[in-house]
């Protein structure tokens, strides 16, 4: 989608601090990180949002998840643990509409959730 930030840094048209890529996904810093360890794993092609995610797509999500697993494993925070989460529609907080895995951790976080 020509207009989605998301799709701009999964083609390395808008920098971002990448750190794990390979050929379905793309992981990078969160630009306004909520813990010490805040990724997104997101999609190369464009999934507007996990309800948009068609029958096809099922092993691509499980590979989101594995992804996010490794990202926390490298990032030193799966001992300890860490959290993976989709938010769906801006009463949960979607600001962008590309499916999207947040990877936090680092840091002791509540629960419920804000």
């Amino acid at each position: 989608m020509a207009d989605c930030i998301f799709c701009k840094i999964a083609a390395k048209e808008v920098p971002s601090q990448i750190v794990a890529e390979d050929d379905q996904v793309v992981a990078f810093r969160d630009a306004n990180p909520q813990a010490p360890v805040h990724v997104l794993v997101i999609p190369k092609s464009h999934i507007a949002n996990v309800a948009a995610a068609e029958k096809g797509d099922e092993s691509l999500l499980g590979h989101i998840l594995r992804v996010g697993a490794q990202v926390a494993t490298e990032a030193g925070v799966a001992q300890g643990g860490y959290r993976m989460v989709l938010n769906r529609g801006p009463d949960a907080g979607e600001a962008v509409p590309h499916i999207h895995l947040h990877v936090i951790g680092g840091r002791a976080l509540e629960w419920p959730p804000g």
